[in-house]
């Protein structure tokens, strides 16, 4: 079996991202595949766990990943087609009925904040804009908020109320998707010319460059490894930031690769095993609904997708 038939050997969410970007077929077979993410395997399976309320997990957010806010992003991530019945049917649940304080352990200023309006820290409400954003809610409010936190080095914390004045790269990933995922829904794909305000785009460039000054994973003063952990690869990876990540959102922000990506992308080939897949290195703690590989260390369609697109992007853009 060759690496794009395993891949090919799986649940709809996977076959239909290995359709669209490694075997390339036409925009019809990728849809009809796409579409069966509502209706089998993964998708179906979370979109049947919704309870009547709109919760999943019976919270807006949690410490697990069995919750409203972690649903969704899987949701997003599987690539559920958001113009589907189904998509609709569950954003319009949540947007009717979940706010902040639903099971949440303690009471919070912003716990009577719907769902879509965000709370208050950057990393949360990045998230938020890039699921939202993706489903078809207009962001724009919440886009405007991380625009105003935004750090003079270029990127965001969710430490800032705390005292932080430097950012982070876990902050700055979440709302670098966030603020890609809010232009693509007001203006179209990306490419060429952005879609969205100047300031938008002019905010995630800076944003951008503040990963790539770092090499994705580099202190920029000394050049040490920030986080061995940046270097282990995951999926789901939640809010945790790795180099795959990171290179993931470069590509589809359609930045050009240059020589400050060159040593992640030597990472990410030297993980690649003697048959052509990537493992699963780096299981998250946190409960979740199911899992969709089967444990660290062994091969992992998911990775395997992603580094597999990546390393195309590089070679197509040298």
């Amino acid at each position: 079996m060759t690496v794009i038939d395993w891949l090919l050997d799986s649940d709809p969410s996977i076959r239909w991202q290995v359709m669209r970007d490694l075997t390339h077929e036409s925009a019809d077979v990728v849809a009809a595949e796409r579409a069966r993410i509502a209706t089998e395997g993964w998708g179906a399976q979370l979109l049947g766990l919704q309870a009547p309320n709109g919760l999943w997990g019976g919270t807006a957010w949690s410490h697990d990943f069995t919750d409203t806010f972690h649903v969704l992003e899987l949701l997003r991530r599987l690539g559920l087609d958001p113009q589907s019945e189904q998509a609709r049917r569950a954003i319009s649940l949540v947007r009717e009925h979940v706010t902040w304080g639903d099971g949440a352990p303690f009471e919070a200023p912003w716990a009577d904040n719907r769902f879509f309006d965000g709370e208050v820290e950057p990393c949360i409400n990045g998230n938020v804009v890039a699921t939202g954003a993706y489903f078809g809610v207009d962001m724009t409010p919440l886009v405007e908020r991380l625009l105003g936190e935004q750090l003079p080095d270029g990127g965001w914390n969710c430490e800032v109320e705390n005292g932080a004045t430097v950012s982070s790269a876990e902050t700055t990933i979440s709302v670098l998707e966030g603020l890609l995922a809010h232009e693509r829904a007001i203006g179209g794909s990306i490419g060429g010319s952005t879609g969205g305000s100047a300031r938008v785009g002019e905010a995630r460039r800076r944003g951008e460059a503040y990963l790539l000054e770092r090499r994705l994973f580099r202190r920029k003063s000394t050049g040490e490894v920030i986080d061995p952990n940046w270097l282990r690869f995951s999926f789901p990876h939640w809010y945790h930031y790795d180099v795959l990540r990171a290179l993931e959102y470069l590509r589809a922000a359609g930045v050009e690769p240059d020589e400050r990506i060159a040593e992640a992308i030597g990472l990410v080939e030297g993980h690649r095993d003697p048959d052509g897949r990537w493992p699963l290195q780096n299981v998250h703690a946190g409960e979740a609904h199911f899992e969709m590989e089967t444990g660290e260390g062994n091969p992992s369609r998911w990775n395997t997708l992603r580094a597999m697109r990546v390393l195309q992007w590089f070679a197509q853009g040298r």
